[in-house]
């Protein structure tokens, strides 16, 4: 069962959410809500602090949560570990995967699929994201940006989740592989589950490519581990590409004193 507040069902709620790592405090006091069905997009420069939101909400790395909660469709994760998260229902494609020389990418998808009962068709959504000829390649060694974003999103398809956290699928990727990425990411988020409503998404751009292939309905600005402001995900990007991320401080000077 999802969270509700506010009103709505949500699948994902931050709540004041503080963290740190080595003693430095790198998120301060995050909250937003993610309502099920809903694409939420993430902008910001780097050292922001946005991939640092992913992997917390995944329990990814030497990360510490100083104060604030992470909920889950109703159940407090915020000390889950990532083993837990994921059997959840909660997936992530990061924006630089681990190279694996042990483990080809088929070996890997193979044994996600039979995780799932083998109701996972490896096979046919790496057809569909034309990854075959990578399947008995180490995982991610010498890949592209294109083709590691490929693996990442193959992975996801099998893995099925609720909710995904994307780390700017556009980095590294060409143009060719941005409209298959593109395409791939979008059928994933918009693809109906028996039981719930359409998967949610956290998606992190820079370049904004993405938008062009996911109707996203909210979008934040992230600046120094804070979020300054959310809304129509297109028109801050716009606000962005006009003014900078410096815009949005100034922006947010006025909002404070008014």
């Amino acid at each position: 069962m999802c969270g509700k507040r506010k009103g709505g069902c949500e699948v994902l709620e931050i709540e004041n959410l503080t963290v740190s790592a080595e003693g430095e405090e790198i998120l301060k006091d995050i909250s937003l809500d993610i309502p099920g069905g809903q694409i939420h997009i993430l902008l910001g420069p780097n050292g922001s602090g946005k991939t640092t939101l992913l992997r917390t909400i995944m329990g990814l790395g030497n990360l510490r949560v100083e104060k604030g909660r992470i909920i889950f469709k109703g159940q407090d994760i915020t000390h889950m570990p990532v083993d837990q998260r994921a059997r959840l229902g909660i997936g992530i494609a990061m924006q630089k995967a681990p190279v694996i020389p042990e483990l080809t990418l088929g070996e890997l998808t193979n044994m996600m699929g039979e995780k799932h009962g083998g109701t996972r068709n490896a096979s046919q959504y790496s057809q569909q994201l034309n990854c075959d000829y990578l399947q008995n390649r180490p995982f991610n060694e010498n890949f592209s940006g294109g083709e590691m974003k490929r693996g990442e999103l193959l992975q996801l398809l099998i893995q099925d989740p609720s909710l995904i956290l994307v780390d700017e699928p556009e980095s590294g990727v060409d143009l060719d592989n941005i409209s298959v990425v593109g395409e791939a990411l979008r059928n994933l988020l918009k693809a109906r589950r028996e039981v719930e409503k359409e998967r949610s998404g956290l998606v992190i751009t820079h370049t904004g490519n993405i938008m062009d292939y996911l109707n996203a309905d909210r979008g934040y600005v992230m600046l120094k581990g804070r979020i300054l402001c959310s809304g129509n995900p297109r028109d801050l990007f716009e606000e962005v590409e006009k003014h900078g991320y410096e815009g949005c401080k100034e922006c947010q000077k006025i909002l404070q004193k008014q």
